[in-house]
């Protein structure tokens, strides 16, 4: 090897430092390329081993620097003016001193009040030309939460601690009066979250109660009304356990449960078809197919008929359009066919309960075959019935340890079965009388606009139970709940196996929405016709709201999206929703620039929840910009 003499020009170091880092780069190009040895090459130059190494360092640090890539090099965004961020932070530092608690910084996050997120809001249109990034920055918000503040439509959801409120009486007894008059005062002028003031004033005004309390206080005086959850429905606890059951082989309930069982990593969908007995909740028949229709019905009676011996004297089935079939009529014979009550899966708690059982006890099914669903009917027939063999004769402890097999084997007098008899019928003949009395008051054009749209839309109903029902609902909702199913078919959006039934809930569901419609127009239309004081009150407000904006809108909206977020009653978030809406301009561009300005302010407002925020949302739309 020969290095040129470079001396007058180059160190040997940086020589020798050199020629290592074309040896390091060469090498990692191709391992055939001849290069000298790195002691070669420093005997070469007459460098040292340890300062040419570091010069090689070095020359393989700059080397990326020497070329860039083609373009303009990247420029640099100029600085936020000093003086303007200065005067946004003072703006909200003064903020924040004459709102206490509008602002509450926790470990990871922090909240803001709805009066800090609409100033914030209000900061930023007056400074609009200014960079988002410089403005969150000066304002102390981060900036994907102001992003968020400034999109219309995203709502970030909040909780509110709901209390047990006890007695005034029982608050005063409890704590001194100062901590009473503590609690209001800080409280009229707190601009944060309830968990947020409850620190506040444990923490800076050492009241030393918990959160229930000051709850409590607040109710007691007419501070602040919590929410509660609601509770079981009065009908749920009226009924309990109110199923009436006889002897063993009095009544059966039927039901079909779908199964799925994988075969060769297909997933294939089998119906099973249950009868358990009411009394002693013994699993009698089954059966297995396909899918849950008439044949599974009298299948799975008649292998409970087979099992035990006898028929029973009813059977409890579902209003499904399976279980109402002249073919399942005909198999039960002399056996009494009960319809569970609508809306009440309690009526078939017994199958219910065993289904349950079921899904918690068999592992999933994956079988690998060549056929499939016969492979797949066989073996969930076959898990089935080991299943319920096994729970039959499981000892029961609600029984004094009596299986469900013993106590199915009980003797029964002609005097119980006869008792029985009677009692069935009379619930068979209410049943019946209640169908009568539906299709006699069930108007004959309405009847006919069913039987053809059922007839269209391949709807069954051979017993009538289903459009005698949806017959006693408004013509108007009829027509529409039609509509809509048979759009939504067309759409394709059905769920799988839908039936007559999808349609009856579509109907009870466009009713009430047109109801509620019609009630709280007629309530506003009422109570301005009237002129009453709740009504008069919300009118002088509009009217003072519009005499200091004069013809400015803007803030004659803000004041009106304030209104609108913090009223309690529906009627008056219709009345400035109304008073908004007037205020709108012809103009189409200003038209939505002020709708969006609004709702950003309605999405501001985390006192309401996120779907009444959306629904304002929606009924502002409404009004301004109606499809018909």
């Amino acid at each position: 090897m020969f290095i040129s003499d470079l001396s007058s020009a180059v160190a040997s170091n940086v020589t020798a430092g050199l020629v290592l880092a074309a040896r390091s780069l060469a090498g990692a190009m191709t391992p055939n390329l001849s290069m000298p040895t790195a002691t070669q090459i420093v005997v070469e130059a007459g460098a040292t081993r340890s300062r040419a190494y570091e010069l090689r360092d070095a020359i393989l640090g700059i080397l990326p620097t020497l070329a860039r890539p083609p373009g303009r090099p990247k420029a640099e965004r100029a600085p936020a003016p000093v003086s303007v961020t200065a005067d946004l932070r003072g703006e909200v530092l003064r903020f924040v001193m004459q709102h206490p608690g509008c602002v509450h910084e926790q470990p990871g996050r922090s909240r803001y009040a709805e009066s800090f997120r609409l100033f914030v809001l209000e900061l930023r249109e007056r400074h609009i030309e200014f960079p988002l990034t410089d403005f969150a920055v000066a304002v102390l918000v981060p900036i994907g939460t102001l992003e968020d503040w400034l999109r219309p439509g995203r709502a970030v959801a909040t909780a509110e601690l709901s209390a047990s409120v006890p007695d005034v009486e029982a608050v005063e007894a409890d704590i001194r009066q100062t901590h009473v008059e503590t609690v209001l005062a800080q409280w009229r002028s707190w601009n944060g979250d309830f968990c947020s003031f409850c620190e506040h004033v444990r923490e800076h005004h050492r009241v030393p109660i918990g959160r229930s309390l000051i709850a409590s206080i607040l109710f007691a005086h007419g501070e602040r009304t919590p929410e509660h959850r609601s509770g079981r429905s009065r009908d749920e606890d009226a009924l309990r356990g109110t199923f009436e059951t006889f002897f063993p082989g009095a009544q059966w309930v039927g039901d079909g449960k779908t199964l799925e069982v994988i075969i060769d990593g297909e997933v294939v969908h089998q119906n099973l078809e249950l009868v358990v007995d009411a009394h002693t909740d013994a699993a009698v028949g089954i059966d297995v197919r396909d899918e849950e229709d008439s044949p599974a019905v009298v299948a799975a009676f008649e292998d409970g008929v087979k099992a035990t011996g006898e028929a029973p004297l009813a059977l409890l089935l579902d209003n499904k359009p399976c279980n109402d079939t002249d073919e399942v009529d005909a198999a039960l014979g002399d056996t009494l066919h009960l319809r569970s009550t609508l809306g009440r899966a309690q009526n078939k708690a017994h199958v219910e309960g065993a289904f349950g059982l079921f899904s918690q006890t068999v592992p999933p099914i994956e079988l690998r075959t060549g056929d499939a669903r016969k492979l797949a009917r066989d073996v969930a027939r076959l898990v089935a019935a080991v299943f319920f063999r096994v729970l039959n004769r499981r000892p029961r402890l609600d029984r004094d340890g009596v299986s469900r097999v013993e106590l199915y084997a009980q003797g029964v007098t002609d005097e119980q079965r006869q008792a029985a008899l009677a009692s069935l019928n009379e619930r068979l003949r209410k049943q019946q009388l209640a169908a009568q009395t539906l299709a006699a008051r069930a108007d004959p054009t309405t009847r006919a606009l069913l039987d053809d749209a059922f007839e269209r839309l391949a709807l069954a109903d051979p017993a009538r139970h289903l459009r005698n029902a949806i017959a006693c609902y408004p013509l108007d909702a009829i027509v529409d709940a039609i509509a809509i199913f048979d759009g939504k078919r067309t759409a394709g959006t059905l769920p799988d196996d839908v039936d007559a039934r999808y349609v009856l809930g579509i109907v009870k569901n466009v009713h009430h929405c047109h109801e509620a419609e019609a009630i709280t127009a007629a309530l506003l239309r009422e109570r301005l016709a009237a002129r009453d004081r709740l009504l008069e009150t919300l009118v002088r407000e509009r009217d003072a709201i519009l005499a200091d904006a004069g013809t400015d809108i803007a803030p004659a909206l803000d004041a009106i999206a304030r209104r609108l977020t913090h009223a309690d009653r529906v009627i008056d978030r219709h009345f400035w929703l109304d008073t908004a809406a007037a205020l709108f301009p012809d103009d189409d561009e200003h038209r939505r620039s002020l709708f969006v300005r609004l709702a950003r302010r309605i999405h501001a407002a985390f006192r309401l929840k996120p779907a009444d925020r959306s629904a304002l949302e929606r009924s502002l739309l409404r009004r301004l910009w109606p499809l018909t």
